[in-house]
């Protein structure tokens, strides 16, 4: 039978059941790959996971450790983030939340992304590092971006957006790259024939086609480095301090893109040892989610429940009452101006002089109720009004009254002798 007279389909298939017979022929092998297991892992364990457990090698051992401390503090910064919601007080720093959480989340798949560049390479890890590198990092630097063009605005406007605007240019802004790398992958993979497309096809991409897959990526990078640049010259403080942050944050993601792609492309087939290409992404994806966590989300995270010292205080005019201790005290204690006599002497028990014809003989002992009050104590507002109500009821009628002996020793009240209360 001639083989070349057959159908494109019938071969397609022969091509596919044959593929299928070698994958079958190197699971059966299986026993001889048990044997040369490297230290550290089990017999039963895949080749593919060697790089999990290979002492070694101990770069695979460390990223993984990394990775898995990386995913543990974003979970629990999450479960912070949230549960510091009811504590928020600055309305205008509760509408960044949202990108905070945003980051976390990004932050967290980069973690685990990083699992995928650990383990050998084979068609389903590296479509997914293909489509996921782009994506996570895509994420993370749109919520730098929309932070920062917040900032501006808030500086211009004297108010940002409100947290659905950031929330709708976020995704805006990383459904662009969702669908970059979705067709890309389409194109570079579906394509294909199935035959050629089953094994090494995601993984038969050169490096520089994915480094020039991820333009949009870097271009995000670069408007994320520049958009908070306006706001470092913000009069207030604490804003200058978010764009000192998503500054910092953006100019080392900066510096580990610029390394790992010079690595990536050029300098580890310059050093002859192309198999470093895995850990070079690997360090590079780990590394960068630690300086999303530790020069933004941490401090951005502390700050978010702290008052702003720059806000302008109440006046003393808004206040019903002063805010004054209703304790009786020496006046050493809190010293008064010299307009605000707090502690004044109570002249309602001391003697005024009788006029010189008195119409309305009245007794002059008609208003002491026989109670024993200090001539100096700290009036309230209530005490203040009902005193200035009884000195014009006194004017008004002009009596003499007697007064009760002074406890002050600086003050003018003193008892009336017997022979002026005598009437005449």
């Amino acid at each position: 039978m001639n083989v070349s007279t057959l159908p494109q389909e019938d071969l397609d298939r022969i091509s596919l059941s044959t593929a299928r017979r070698l994958n079958q022929l190197s699971r059966h092998q299986r026993p001889e790959a048990m044997a040369s297991a490297p230290k550290g892992c089990g017999p039963s364990i895949s080749s593919i996971y060697y790089n999990l457990c290979d002492l070694t090698a101990v770069w695979g051992v460390v990223v993984e450790a990394v990775a898995a401390a990386g995913v543990v503090t974003s979970f629990v910064l999450f479960v912070i983030l949230m549960a510091s919601l009811p504590f928020v007080t600055d309305k205008r720093r509760k509408a960044m939340v949202v990108l905070q959480a945003g980051i976390l989340i990004f932050t967290l798949g980069l973690f685990g992304l990083t699992f995928a560049f650990v383990v050998s390479r084979y068609s389903t890890s590296c479509a997914a590092r293909r489509f996921l590198f782009g994506v996570l990092f895509s994420g993370c630097l749109a919520c730098l971006l929309m932070h920062g063009l917040w900032l501006v605005l808030l500086q211009r406007r004297g108010r940002g957006p409100r947290s659905w605007m950031l929330c709708l240019g976020t995704l805006g802004l990383w459904l662009v790259e969702v669908i970059i790398n979705a067709e890309w992958l389409i194109i570079t993979v579906v394509r294909s024939r199935p035959a050629a497309a089953t094994s090494e096809l995601p993984c038969g991409i050169a490096n520089e086609d994915f480094v020039m897959a991820l333009i949009y990526v870097m271009a995000l990078l670069l408007a994320a480095v520049l958009a908070p640049l306006p706001s470092l010259r913000h009069k207030h403080k604490q804003w200058r301090r978010d764009g000192a942050f998503i500054l910092v944050t953006g100019l080392l993601t900066l510096a580990i893109w610029v390394a790992w792609i010079a690595m990536y492309v050029h300098g580890n087939r310059a050093l002859g040892d192309a198999g470093w290409d895995d850990p070079t992404l690997a360090v590079a994806v780990v590394s960068n989610a630690w300086v999303f966590l530790l020069f933004y989300t941490i401090p951005e995270i502390c700050l978010l429940t702290q008052e702003d010292p720059n806000q302008e205080q109440p006046h003393d005019g808004d206040h019903v009452y002063p805010t004054r201790s209703l304790v009786y005290d020496t006046i050493l204690k809190e010293p008064q101006a010299p307009h605000q006599n707090v502690y004044m002497e109570n002249k309602a028990f001391c003697m005024e002089e009788a006029p010189a014809v008195s119409t309305n003989p009245v007794s002059p002992y008609g208003a002491f109720n026989g109670q024993v009050r200090s001539c100096v104590y700290q009036p309230t507002e209530i005490a203040l009004i009902a005193k200035g109500l009884t000195k014009m009821e006194q004017e008004s009628t002009m009596i003499p009254r007697a007064r009760t002996p002074s406890l002050n020793p600086g003050s003018s009240c003193s008892l009336p002798r017997l022979d002026e209360l005598a009437p005449s």
